[in-house]
C-alpha cells in the first residue's frame, strides 16, 4: 500500500506538474546564468521587466499540459533605489559582483517598480543554467511515467500475444516463437536499447519504444507458461467440445484467468523501464534537452558531485530510487496478494 500511495502521488504530480511547479515556462526551461549551481534553499531578488508582449491570462489547455511562455524578462539584483523618475538596480553577476544599472519609471507602465521586485526560493537549488532543479524534478516525473507505461504497454500487447499463441498452439508455432525469445535474450538489454535507438533516432517516443521492445520477452515465458498449465483445464476443454474459436477460448477463458502474474511482472517492467529510460538519457541517447528527464539531470550535474553541491545530482536519483522501490514494492505485495497458496 505504502508503494501504491506513491505511485499515485507520482501520477497526481504528473498530471498537475505545470501547476505545482514554481517554473511552470515549457520544460522548466527558464535560465538565469548567474546563479548557476546554487544550494538547496537558495533566494535570490529580480526585477520584473515587462515584455513585448502581455502573457496570457488563465489556465488554458496547453498551458496546463506544456506550460506558458515566459513574456517577461527576470534581472537578478541584490538591491534597488527608487530616485527621481528612475529605479536603480544592483544587477547580480556573482558573489563578489554588482553591476549599477538604471531604468525608467514610465518602462513599467506607470505602475510602481518596486511591484514588479519579487523573490524566489530555490528549495532544491540551480543547476548550471540556473533553471529551478525542483521545477524540472517535478515535470520530469511525467518522462519516467510515461515511459513506463508506454513501454509497459508494448510488452505486454507484444508478450500476451506471441506467449499465448506459442503455449495453446505448440508444435512449430512454439519452437519458433521461443527461438525468437531465447534470440531476443541472449543480447544484452541495453545493448539491444542502443541499437532500437539508433535505428529510430533519438527523441521522446522513440526510447519509449526501445524500452518497450525489450520487455516483451519475460511476459511472453510467463505467458506462455500459464497457459500450458490452463489449456488442459476441464472448463477449457468443455469450451472445445462447444466448438468455440480458439481466439474465444484464449481471450475470453485462457487470458483472464491469468492476470494476476501479468500484473506482477508488468509493475517489475514498469520499475525495469524508468532505470533503462535513465541510463539512456544519462548517456545522451534518452531524452534530449531541453526536456527534463531524471537521468538527464543527473547527467548535467553529475560534476557537482564531488564539488561543494552534490544535491544537484542526487536529488534525482533519489527521484529514481523511490519511484522504482515503489513499483517494486507493489509488484511484490500483488505477488503475495494474488498467490492462492496463502
Amino acid at each position: 500500500m505504502l508503494g501504491l500511495l506513491v505511485i499515485v502521488l507520482a501520477i497526481v504530480v504528473a498530471i498537475f506538474a505545470y501547476q505545482l511547479a514554481p517554473d511552470n515556462t515549457p520544460n522548466a526551461d527558464f535560465q538565469t546564468v548567474e546563479i548557476q549551481a546554487k544550494k538547496p534553499g537558495y533566494t535570490q531578488q529580480f526585477l520584473k521587466m515587462p515584455g513585448t508582449q502581455s502573457p496570457d491570462e488563465g489556465i488554458s489547455i496547453k498551458a496546463f499540459f506544456f506550460g506558458r511562455v515566459n513574456q517577461h524578462r527576470y534581472i537578478p539584483i541584490t538591491g534597488y533605489k527608487l530616485q527621481g523618475d528612475s529605479i536603480f538596480i544592483n544587477k547580480y553577476v556573482d558573489e563578489d559582483t554588482a553591476l549599477r544599472q538604471a531604468y525608467p519609471i514610465g518602462q513599467f507602465g506607470g505602475n510602481n517598480p518596486v511591484q514588479n521586485i519579487i523573490t524566489r526560493k530555490y528549495w532544491l537549488g540551480t543547476d548550471k543554467f540556473g533553471r529551478d532543479i525542483l521545477s524540472r524534478l517535478i515535470i520530469g516525473t511525467r518522462v519516467s511515467l510515461a515511459v513506463g507505461a508506454i513501454a509497459v504497454s508494448i510488452s505486454l500487447l507484444l508478450g500476451i500475444l506471441l506467449g499465448a499463441l506459442a503455449g495453446y498452439y505448440r508444435g512449430k508455432t512454439d519452437a519458433a516463437i521461443m527461438w525468437l525469445v531465447n534470440v531476443t535474450w541472449s543480447i544484452p538489454t541495453l545493448l539491444l536499447v542502443f541499437a532500437i535507438t539508433m535505428a529510430m533516432g533519438k527523441g521522446f517516443w522513440q526510447i519509449f519504444v526501445a524500452v518497450g521492445l525489450t520487455l516483451w520477452v519475460s511476459v511472453a515465458r510467463l505467458i506462455r507458461g500459464q497457459v500450458i498449465a490452463i489449456k488442459e483445464m476441464e472448463y477449457v476443454q468443455a469450451a472445445r467440445a462447444l466448438g468455440l474459436s480458439d481466439v474465444r477460448i484464449i481471450f475470453r477463458h485462457i487470458l483472464p484467468n491469468i492476470m494476476g502474474p501479468v500484473m506482477v511482472v508488468a509493475a517489475g517492467n514498469f520499475a525495469t523501464a524508468i532505470i533503462i529510460e535513465a541510463g539512456l538519457s544519462f548517456l545522451g541517447i534518452g531524452v534530449q534537452p531541453p526536456q527534463p528527464s531524471w537521468g538527464l539531470m543527473i547527467k548535467e550535474n553529475y560534476n557537482f558531485i564531488i564539488t561543494n553541491n552534490p544535491m544537484l545530482a542526487l536529488v534525482p536519483g533519489f527521484a529514481i530510487m523511490l519511484l522504482v522501490l515503489a513499483f517494486n514494492v507493489l509488484g511484490n505485495g500483488l505477488r503475495d496478494a494474488m498467490d492462492v497458496k496463502n
